[in-house]
């Protein structure tokens, strides 16, 4: 009967043997099976932007900023293209560099610039440019969104129609001016100025404009001041209306003329040249 039993508790001591060294093996750090390597990355490849959808005007470049990512153990070169709409441009750069196609190592991204450009008579709307990055039978594809909002537009123009005028030297030349809102956006802080002949001023009321709706126009006064001793004859001055983000000009021919005084002064003086040449051949053209 003893013997029974020292036989049941040596069995029962050596199973709680086993069970607590299998215990310790599982929970001590230094019996686990020494670390591998983990394998290439065997995801998708991707292709993203960190804004995919920009809302500008018409005129203004719409600038992307882009990932590629080769999520393969192999290099590839992926060939960029794009569908656009009719008459729209896109130019790709990295490192400030203009590409077309870019080379990327196994497990390895670059990022991409990309910038669209609408064409000038793009309606205001929302359009989706589908771009791919294709490296043999991989395409990534990536649709961006532009949206469209209007177009800026300007125009500087005189109130008759004209650009062209007569100043006396030595006055001044009031020309009335129309600026005016062709866009389908507001135009914001226009200001007004000139490209005037040396010595001549230009001077503008009001000299600057708040906003101006589309539609909209607005009439400026140009004064023209023309120097004294000003040589008759034509010259151009230019009158600009620039805002942050369209110009509008108006190139104006102003013929100056000389004053009656100094027409009578000029003509004094040469009949006085005149009498002189006179006198000197009656008195000593005999001798």
């Amino acid at each position: 009967m003893s013997s029974l039993t020292y036989s049941t508790v040596s069995r029962s001591r050596m199973v709680r043997f086993s069970l607590f060294f299998s215990l310790l093996i599982l929970v001590s750090p230094s019996f686990n099976l020494p670390a591998q390597r983990p394998p290439a990355s065997t995801g998708k490849s991707a292709f993203t932007a960190r804004l995919i959808n920009i809302e500008a005007a018409v005129h203004e470049t719409f600038q992307y900023t882009t990932t590629l990512r080769n999520n393969s153990a192999q290099t590839h070169v992926y060939a960029l293209q794009a569908q656009l709409p009719e008459g729209w441009l896109i130019g790709y750069r990295t490192q400030g560099t203009s590409i077309t196609a870019i080379n990327i190592d196994g497990n390895k991204e670059q990022e991409i610039s990309i910038d669209v450009h609408p064409a000038r008579n793009a309606s205001p709307n929302k359009y989706t440019i589908p771009v791919f990055a294709i490296a043999g039978n991989d395409t990534l594809r990536l649709d961006l969104e532009a949206v469209v909002k209007g177009a800026y537009g300007i125009e500087l123009i005189t109130s008759v129609g004209l650009l062209s005028d007569q100043v006396t030297e030595g006055t001044q030349k009031e020309i009335h001016l129309v600026v005016k809102n062709t866009g389908s956006l507001p135009l914001k802080s226009i200001s007004l100025n000139a490209q005037t002949p040396p010595k001549w001023n230009a001077s503008f009321n009001p000299s600057s404009i708040a906003e101006l709706e589309p539609g909209q126009t607005m009439v400026v006064v140009a004064t023209v001041s023309v120097p004294d001793k000003t040589l008759a004859g034509d010259y151009v001055t230019t009158f600009r209306a620039q805002e942050p983000h369209v110009n509008g000009e108006a190139v104006f021919r102003i013929t100056v003329r000389t004053s009656l005084l100094s027409g009578w002064i000029g003509l004094l003086f040469l009949l006085l040249a005149i009498g002189l040449v006179f006198f000197l051949i009656r008195k000593y053209g005999r001798r």
